[in-house]
């Protein structure tokens, strides 16, 4: 490969690789019209999207977590329970807002399952407490879920029940909360009710009574809605947010994002409240299960003080009062002391046998009653105590946000586990030291009573009587000293959750739709997505568009520019002489007279021009006769021989037949004489193809050819031959030879690049040799072809092949308006 041959090829390979994006960008300004109508449609969407979207409001409340200690707390009062410190209370909290627990009880308080729809302009819109009715819902039996029970008032007395059903429905009974599926009234449904009467329906049941105050529209349709209750659950579970404030670590912020914004403020409200309620709840546990416990043992030591009175009254009336001497009585009073020591002692000890087995046997750490409730103070088993059930509850809040089996709750376990492994080793020591004090205890009892043994039997009887019922009067009175205590602690308890601000409506503007941004997304979306689709078609695209492509892509210089024209044959040379395209003809004239110049034939009179195409369709036989009439009105001797033997096509516009041409003189019918048409043009001769033959590319091969062209050359001036398509069949390199140069006909718009190194493969080769570009249906635009606009070229216009400022054509206002717009 010789070095120009190479740089050729070098050049072909980058104008095929680069992406053009400047060619790109104008094809886009090309299609503005496109561009503009795309943005447009996309305003109009976000529009309409706007206008049919309900507004969403966000409201928000402010409620503080702090540790509010009990006012009857004191050091000898264990009732009331330290939960911590503030920061694992506002953990707590704000992991219990966004529970399934919690949304669930502000749900069920709230009906939020339940919506009253009232039909708006563009949908049905939830108009909550504004419905001038109520449904009291009877959550024994189930409600319709998802469809619409419309309810028409008719006046103050009565409304009417409608719908359209299928054969089955599913409904849900809201207070087991089980679905099922019912059969429903098949078809349109009316009925019609009295307020306040009960309503049992397969799809509603409950009662419609009129709000007080409320005024009755007759006619007014509203419609009731039922929604799943685990679904409605999940929405608010998803949808309530809390957050610190920034300016305070226990002052937390609920919000919540809808479309209504009366079940706004009053589900945050419900949240808060609720939050107290559970808070209080589970700081009066600990004080709660001490009540029930001291009520179960005051429970059975009442049983016992009765039964001992009943035996001391039993006594007295079968037997005499005896006096006894001041020694017995100093005595027995020791004696009652030392019985209500042991009795506090057994207490104790029965108290931690109940907290061992439980501790061992329960992992519901959370029902462990006070240990002072039986009189313990001792500080290890009380902290014992209080650091499980503290760690118990914390466990418990979080069985709602992880997993069984987590790292969480492994770690809780692990902490529980070595807090009672602790706790059962204390227990162990204390038991031993109250065994130890009730062995004290007895051997002093059994003292005292070696000495009031002096005493007759009925005495000791009575004594004995008497020391049972003062020890159980006044375990009696200790316990219920116990249990008042624990009442004012947990009566004077308070929750640690305030409610700073309520959520309130004072007229916020909603958030959203945000209707700048669907404006702003409409405007993008019309420009990236027609911008998108020019840029997949200019990619995909491979035809070529301009004169700089082709000088891209191939070393073959371009001769010359036809533009496009809109006339009724082919004659534009001859009829339209001052036509742009005309003048283009006549530019092409003096170019190829140059390439003739330094090809010049010796021993002939002709110069033999071939006009050629990738395939049909491209303006080979317009550019073949055009340039004919131009050399023939310049004087020349001219023949234009139609040797596209597949396709004929220049007869017609000579009005002339295809009856007899080159075909018929190749296999001998005709001479040429009887072949050749001298047309109406002065000076031009031509010669139709003739009839398609089963063979044209055997008779353009043969000899006769060859010995015709050699004649015609010494005949004529110019020959003009009209060939096949390169890209198409071969006949066009069997014709080669004749012709001293080659015109490739490339139609802007239509030629596709891939024929372009077709041709520089042949002539690279060697098999196309002097061969030139012509343009056709070229427009003269700005910024290299790709921008839009008209220029001064050669030739624009309204049609096939142009229009032209040579000539003064006379056009109707309406043709100037419809110009004028084209060149916009």
């Amino acid at each position: 490969m010789d070095t120009n041959t190479q740089e050729e090829f070098d050049h072909e390979e980058s104008g095929r690789l680069s992406f053009d994006f400047r060619g790109y960008l104008f094809k886009a300004l090309n299609l503005w019209k496109f561009v503009v109508l795309c943005v447009g449609t996309a305003l109009l969407i976000a529009y309409f999207i706007n206008v049919r979207k309900t507004s969403v409001y966000k409201l928000s409340s402010l409620i503080s977590v702090e540790s509010d200690q009990n006012p009857f707390f004191t050091a000898n009062t264990s009732i009331s329970f330290n939960w911590g410190g503030v920061s694992g209370k506002v953990g707590k909290v704000m992991t219990s807002v966004n529970t399934r627990t919690h949304n669930e009880l502000v749900v069920d308080s709230l009906q939020f399952y339940m919506n009253y729809l009232e039909q708006g302009k563009y949908n049905k819109i939830d108009i909550y407490k504004k419905a001038p009715f109520e449904f009291r819902i009877n959550k024994d039996k189930g409600q319709l879920l998802s469809g619409l029970v419309g309810v028409r008032l008719l006046n103050n007395e009565e409304f009417e029940l409608f719908g359209s059903f299928g054969e089955q429905g599913r409904v849900q009974n809201y207070g087991d909360k089980s679905t099922y599926s019912v059969k429903l009234p098949a078809g349109e449904y009316v009925q019609k009710f009295r307020f306040g009467q009960t309503i049992e329906l397969p799809f509603l049941n409950g009662v419609i009574e009129l709000r007080d105050g409320r005024t009755v529209t007759p006619q007014a349709e509203y419609f009731l809605q039922f929604q799943n209750f685990d679904r409605v659950v999940h929405s608010y579970q998803r949808g309530v947010q809390i957050a610190g404030t920034g300016n305070s670590s226990s002052v937390l912020r609920l919000s919540l994002a809808g479309t209504n914004k009366a079940k706004i403020v009053d589900y945050l409200n419900a949240t808060a409240a609720i939050l107290s309620r559970t808070e209080l709840e589970r700081k009066n546990l600990y004080a709660t299960n001490t009540i029930k416990f001291i009520d179960s043992s005051l429970y059975a030591v009442n049983d016992n003080l009765k039964d001992i009175a009943a035996e001391l009254n039993d006594f007295r009336k079968k037997n005499k009062i005896f006096d006894i001497d001041e020694e017995m009585a100093q005595y027995s009073n020791k004696l009652q002391s030392l019985d209500l020591q042991k009795d506090v002692e057994n207490t104790k000890l029965n108290y931690i046998n109940s907290l061992e087995k439980y501790l061992n046997n329960v992992k519901d750490y959370e029902k462990i009653a006070a240990p002072s409730s039986a009189g313990i103070t001792e500080g290890p088993i009380v902290s014992g105590v209080q650091k499980i059930i503290e760690l118990a509850v914390e466990r418990q809040s979080l069985e709602y946000t992880q997993k069984e089996g987590s790292i969480t709750f492994k770690e809780l376990d692990r902490r529980i586990d070595a807090e009672k492994n602790v706790l059962l080793k204390t227990i162990d020591a204390t038991k031993v030291t109250i065994n130890q004090q009730i062995i004290e205890l007895n051997r002093a009892i059994a003292g005292l009573e070696q000495k009031l043994s002096g005493l007759p039997q009925e005495q000791q009887e009575y004594l004995k009587i008497q020391r049972k019922m003062n020890i159980s009067q006044e375990a009696y009175d200790i316990y219920l000293a116990k249990r008042s205590e624990a009442a004012i602690v947990k009566a004077a308890n308070v929750s640690d959750i305030t409610i700073v601000d309520e959520a309130k409506d004072i007229g916020d503007a909603p958030i959203g739709p945000n209707k700048s941004l669907n404006y702003m997304m409409g405007i993008m979306m019309g420009f990236f997505i027609p911008m998108f689709l020019i840029f997949v078609i200019f990619l995909l695209d491979n035809t070529i568009h301009g004169s700089d492509e082709v000088e891209k892509m191939s070393r073959i210089p371009i001769m010359g520019l036809v533009g496009k024209y809109r006339y009724k044959n082919n004659l534009i040379a001859y009829e339209k002489p001052k036509s742009a395209v005309a003048e283009s003809f006549r530019a092409i004239r003096s170019s190829l007279q140059f390439v003739f110049n330094k090809t010049a034939n010796s021993g002939t009179r002709a110069n033999t021009l071939m006009v050629t195409s990738s395939v049909s369709g491209e303006g080979k036989t317009f550019t073949s006769i055009n340039i004919a009439t131009v050399y023939a009105l310049s004087g020349k001797k001219t023949l234009l021989m139609g040797l596209d033997l597949r396709k004929p096509k220049i007869f017609d516009d000579f009005n002339i037949t295809n009856e007899k041409g080159v075909v018929n003189y190749l296999i001998g019918d005709n001479t040429f004489d009887e072949v050749v048409t001298h047309s109406h043009i002065e000076n031009l001769d031509v010669v139709p193809s003739g009839p398609i033959p089963p063979n044209p590319s055997e008779l353009l091969m043969d000899g006769k050819l060859h010995e015709l062209m050699a004649e015609l050359k010494e005949e004529y001036d110019i020959i003009v031959l009209d060939t096949p398509p390169l890209g198409l069949v071969t006949d066009a390199l069997e014709l080669v030879q004749y012709a001293d140069a080659t015109v490739f006909m490339v139609r802007l718009d239509y030629t596709k690049r891939g024929m372009l190194q077709l041709v520089n493969a042949k002539h690279r080769t060697g098999e196309l040799k002097n061969v030139h570009f012509i343009l056709n249906f070229y427009r003269h635009k700005n910024n290299h072809n790709y921008g839009y606009g008209y220029g001064y070229g050669y030739g624009y216009g309204y049609g096939v092949y142009g229009n032209t400022y040579h000539q003064n054509d006379k056009h109707s206002v309406f043709s100037r308006v419809k110009q004028f717009l084209k060149r916009l």
